[in-house]
C-alpha cells in the first residue's frame, strides 16, 4: 500500500495500490478497502482515480461524486 499524501488535509483515504487495470483504495475511518476496476468502474474513471491518488488530492471527493457504488470488491485491512 502506498500512503495517500492527503494534501487537502481532510480526506478519508489512507492509501492505495495501483495495478494496470485497477486501483484499490484504503480508507482510514473504518479500515476498509475498495477495488475499482476498468471492467466494473470504467477505464476512464479508474485512470482519473490513479491520477488523483498519485497527486495526493481529490481522490475521496471524486469517489463520492462519481463512482461511489461502482466498486468490484471490498474488504477490511
Amino acid at each position: 500500500m502506498r500512503q495517500y499524501e492527503n494534501l487537502g488535509g481532510d480526506s478519508g483515504v489512507h492509501g492505495y495500490d495501483i495495478e494496470p487495470d485497477s486501483i484499490r483504495v484504503y480508507f482510514a475511518n473504518d479500515r476498509s478497502w475498495y477495488d475499482y476496476t476498468d471492467g466494473r468502474t470504467g477505464a476512464r474513471h479508474v485512470a482519473r482515480m490513479k491520477q488523483l491518488a498519485e497527486a495526493g488530492r481529490g481522490l475521496h471527493s471524486y469517489i463520492n461524486q462519481n463512482v461511489r457504488s461502482m466498486y468490484a470488491g471490498k474488504g477490511k485491512w
